[in-house]
């Protein structure tokens, strides 16, 4: 496997904003805001959009709505071909999530045993039981199966990270029927050095079709390891708009990638996405107003000035 220089014509893009994004800001945002949120998203020509977690209200209380908003959702923007996954820790989060008509859920698991024992309290090997138990069940209901590692580049805990040991837990998950499985840099440390090394032993395993990358810019490395991605044919890419969120579990790594960012990059490069830019803004906008925030959006802020009028020269 080696980089081919050769960029994929077309990149699909997975908006991770409504759950990712917004799981651990501390003020509960209310649940009319994430329906609106995810409105404007889906009318910006993605083609996936995380919705939400089923998850307990104790562990993610910002999460605690996820029947009401998916159900809402659904029923609103259910005629329009926009898959809305929702992330699914065990098999009780499932049962709910089967009962709210998901037709696609993500699992996830990490490569650092000290992360999955402080972000779901077992080890590696027991949170793959799990996690076998969830897909095989969620398969039986037709339902598709996306799987998560964490800290596929580095760890708050351990520090670096064996690519060789992603490249074998990503495989165990493709086994188990994950139709796609998405390589975390969760708190940000990855360069385009570590993608490659971290590419070049995980695609000896599976296929580059299966696979997505989920970059942090906590360094502001993100692009330029999403870049590296792309010369090995990685055709899929997890960002937030407006940059927010990051893992209430990995302390201090705020900061998901940009989707602005993320497309302006590719548009710049001749790359297709399906995604209007200008719309993708206004989401960003809203959200962040909802919010009360500044974007973390470098394109974002680039517009905002130059539409306010402010120039950089002093």
């Amino acid at each position: 496997v080696s980089a081919t220089n050769r960029y994929p014509s077309f990149v699909k893009i997975v908006e991770v904003g409504p759950r990712d994004g917004l799981q651990n800001e501390k003020e509960y945002v209310p649940p009319n805001t994430k329906i609106e949120f995810i409105s404007r998203l889906s009318q910006t020509g993605l083609s996936v959009v995380e919705a939400t977690a089923f998850v307990s209200p104790k562990w993610v209380p910002q999460m605690a709505d996820h029947s009401q908003v998916f159900s809402t959702v659904v029923n609103k923007l259910g005629n329009n071909s926009i898959n809305y996954p929702v992330l699914v820790p065990n098999t009780k989060g499932l049962d709910d999530a089967i009962r709210a008509g998901v037709k696609e859920i993500a699992v996830f698991t990490t490569v650092s045993e000290t992360f999955c024992k402080t972000n779901v309290n077992c080890s590696i090997a027991e949170s793959l039981l799990r996690i076998e138990e969830v897909i095989n069940t969620a398969l039986k209901n037709d339902i598709k199966v996306r799987g998560y590692i964490s800290c596929c580049l580095g760890c708050p805990y351990e520090g670096s990270i064996s690519s060789a040991k992603v490249a074998q837990l990503a495989h165990k998950l493709y086994q188990m029927g994950c139709y796609e499985i998405s390589l975390g840099d969760t708190i940000g440390v990855g360069t385009p050095a570590t993608m490659r090394a971290l590419l070049e032993d995980v695609l000896k395993l599976i296929p580059v079709d299966v696979v997505a990358v989920h970059c942090h810019d906590t360094y502001g490395q993100a692009l330029a390891n999403i870049l590296t991605a792309l010369e090995y044919g990685v055709a899929t890419v997890d960002s937030s708009v407006a940059g927010l969120g990051g893992c209430p579990f990995a302390k201090g790594a705020t900061g998901n990638v940009a989707t602005e960012d993320v497309v302006y990059m590719l548009h710049g490069m001749g790359i297709k996405t399906g995604v209007d830019l200008p719309k993708l803004m206004e989401a960003g906008t809203y959200i962040c107003n909802a919010l009360k925030k500044q974007t973390n959006s470098k394109v974002g802020r680039a517009t905002h000035s130059k539409t306010c009028g402010h120039t950089d020269q002093q």
